[in-house]
Formats: C-alpha cells, sequence, structure tokens
C-alpha cells in the first residue's frame, strides 16, 4: 500500500531556483552564464562582518542562543532604526531569524490560523503565497498594475470580496523595484488597523532605493509586522539571518514557536551580523555599483527590445512586460538562457494569471556583465 504524501507539499514551486540550475548545468558544461535571474548580490559580506566570523570561529563556543537571538544583534538592529528611520524600536520587539524566509514561517504561524485569508499583490515574491497555502491559509489574489505602480491601495482593498484577516506588501518590491512612500504605507496602516487586518511588511530591500528614501511601516503602526534579512543591503544571503520587529502581542508566541521548529538562528551569523552596521562605506559602495547598473539598463533594454517596465525605484530588479515578443515567458528565458547564456526569470514565478507575457531581471552583478548582457539581447531580439 502506498503511504500518503501530505497535501501542504504541493506547493508550486519557486521557478527560480529551477533556473538557477540550468543556469549552473550550462555552467558545469563550459558554456558562459550571465546571471540575470537570482535576485542575491554578486559582493561577499563586508569585510568587517568577515572579520567577525573568524574572530567567533577562535574564540567563541557557539552554542544554542535564545531563540529571539542574541541581545547584542537585537540592541543593533533597534539602533537601526533609530538611526535611520527615527524610529525607536524596543530591542524586546526584535526576533532574530533563519533568513526573511524564516522569519515569514515564524509571522505567518502566529499572526493567521488555518482558513484565514490574506491578501497578495500580483505580481508578488512567489514565496509567500507558497508558504501561506502550505499553512492552510487562504491567498486572495489583488491584480495590480502600472496605475498603482504594482502595490495595493485602500481602494483596491475594498473591492475584495468577503473578510480580510491579512495583507503582504513589499517595499522595494520583489519582483517590480516599486515602493511606498511614508504617505502611502500610513494609509493602509490605518486601513488595516481600523478593519482589524494583519499588515506584514516586506522590508528586505530596504537601503536599495535610488532617488528615494525607504519609508518603514513601524513609524506608521504598533501592530504591524515587519519583516527584514541581512541578506539583500547586507549582502549576506548564505548567512540565513533576518529579523522580526514584532507589536508585542506577538513576541511571546513567535519566541515559543521559534523555539520549537529552529531553536536559533545560525549562532555564528548572529555574532558576526553585529558587525554589518558598522560597514556603511562598503554597502553603500555596493549600492552605487546597483546605480550604476539601473542606469545602464534603463538606456540599454529598451534598445534590446525590453522597453515597458515597472517603475524600479527600489531593489535591483526591471519587471519587464514582454507581450509583443512571446506569450509562454517560461519557454521564453528558456530559449535565452540557451541561446545567449543570460539567465533571468520568468514572470509566471511572480504572477500565474498574468506572468506567461512578464520576465524580470536582475542587476545585482557586475556592471560589466550587465552591459554585456545587453548586448546579447539586443543581437538576439534582431534575430
Amino acid at each position: 500500500m502506498a503511504l500518503r504524501v501530505a497535501r501542504r507539499g504541493a506547493v508550486d514551486p519557486f521557478i527560480v531556483m529551477e533556473v538557477l540550475r540550468a543556469a549552473n548545468e550550462r555552467m558545469a558544461a563550459g558554456e558562459a552564464v550571465i546571471h540575470m535571474e537570482i535576485g542575491q548580490p554578486s559582493t561577499p559580506a563586508p569585510l568587517g562582518v568577515r572579520r567577525a566570523a573568524q574572530a567567533a570561529l577562535e574564540a567563541d563556543r557557539l552554542g544554542y542562543t535564545d531563540a529571539l537571538g542574541i541581545a547584542p544583534l537585537r540592541e543593533a538592529i533597534a539602533a537601526h532604526y533609530a538611526r535611520r528611520h527615527g524610529v525607536a524600536v524596543d530591542p524586546a520587539r526584535v526576533a532574530v531569524t533563519i533568513g526573511s524566509s524564516g522569519g515569514f514561517v515564524l509571522a505567518f504561524l502566529t499572526a493567521f490560523d488555518a482558513g484565514d485569508r490574506v491578501v497578495l499583490t500580483d505580481p508578488s515574491y512567489p514565496c509567500y503565497r507558497n508558504m501561506l497555502a502550505s499553512l492552510g491559509i487562504e491567498v486572495v489574489h489583488v491584480p495590480t498594475g502600472p496605475e498603482t505602480r504594482f502595490q495595493p491601495t485602500p481602494a483596491l482593498l475594498d473591492r475584495v470580496p468577503g473578510r480580510i484577516d491579512g495583507l503582504v506588501v513589499a517595499s522595494p518590491s520583489n519582483p517590480t523595484g516599486s515602493m511606498l512612500d511614508a504617505a502611502e504605507i500610513a494609509a493602509l496602516a490605518g486601513y488595516c488597523e481600523a478593519r482589524g487586518i494583519r499588515l506584514v511588511s516586506d522590508e528586505i530591500y530596504h537601503g536599495l532605493t535610488y532617488g528615494r528614501r525607504e519609508a518603514t511601516a513601524l513609524a506608521a503602526s504598533r501592530s504591524a509586522i515587519v519583516v527584514n534579512s541581512f541578506s539583500k543591503y547586507f549582502s549576506m544571503t548564505g548567512w540565513r539571518v533576518g529579523w522580526l520587529v514584532l507589536p508585542e502581542d506577538l513576541v511571546s508566541p513567535v519566541e515559543r514557536m521559534g523555539q520549537n521548529l529552529f531553536i536559533n538562528a545560525p549562532t555564528l551569523s548572529q555574532l558576526a551580523a553585529v558587525a554589518a552596521f558598522d560597514c556603511t562605506d562598503e554597502l553603500e559602495g555596493n549600492v552605487r555599483r546597483y546605480a550604476e547598473n539601473r542606469a545602464l539598463l534603463l538606456e540599454a533594454l529598451p534598445r534590446a527590445g525590453f522597453g515597458r517596465f515597472a517603475e524600479a525605484d527600489g531593489a535591483f530588479y526591471f519587471y519587464c512586460d514582454i507581450a509583443h515578443l512571446t506569450n509562454d515567458s517560461r519557454d521564453f528565458c528558456r530559449r535565452m538562457l540557451a541561446e545567449t547564456g543570460v539567465a533571468a526569470t520568468p514572470g509566471l514565478d511572480f504572477d500565474p494569471a498574468r506572468g506567461a507575457t512578464t520576465m524580470r531581471f536582475s542587476y545585482a552583478g557586475a556592471t560589466a556583465d550587465m552591459a554585456e548582457a545587453a548586448r546579447r539581447l539586443e543581437r538576439w531580439i534582431r534575430r
């Protein structure tokens, strides 16, 4: 008799990881690849972080920590909000997590029950919907477009039939790079608080902005859950360390859930991450390189045939409309990798209903690689 496999495992794949696997297979066969599919910095962790990790390896036992994280890191995260945003955060409200992914798992488990209804905008980061679905939480899809800069608004939420228990927002957004300003976040926070909706604010691309300063939901709401990470601005993807800033009613539930699921975030990564906030010069140098890449592609992508894309004021992505080129973005990206060596992500990862005619480019790589990718794409589209 065949054994049963739980239905929660039947979630959609994270397509970008499949693209990455195909790109790596191409590289293993000796073919060159320009990576524009994966959303990670191509720079290493800051020097200060690496030195702190080396010192910890030599001197620290690297045992378990408190489930919410080591006190020096929680204090450093709280100080970061005071310094960057002028917002006072009690370190007791900070939970250090296994990347933002672990943070979302803890947030969704403690804020929502099976059967609750959580609004996501389309397009959005695919793991939101896959995590929620695996937990038995109903995902309510709200399509967005250029008219709202691919962001939710109270007017859009008013059109949602039935009750809403939660709303996930991202600013800057993956995949579009669009942002909510302080007034827009405050309007959404007020809307949610008035209706008993839990707001979850994904702020993992904070620091990666061009011409505009990001705003945090912490300035507008004490009931919102804020998710952040050391992966993007701090260039520490593989270190798997992130954080939550929690409303007071969720601190204890997250602590208990974290104790049982994870025990703690990696101790070495926590100890090293304390130093990340002292590496501003190096990190801002990375942002300047992203800005150079962005400027280059703002000119080069339209020449290559990818001229219709979302307003990209933050993160390191262009989300392109390719309806004039294909109605099958997955096959288009597969052929593009095979014929040009440029890897990018089909829009179906971010918008299952409309993503067959969109795709995402990441410009987190070296500037020379971005320029070469644009040249290859222009030649390919012309052919």
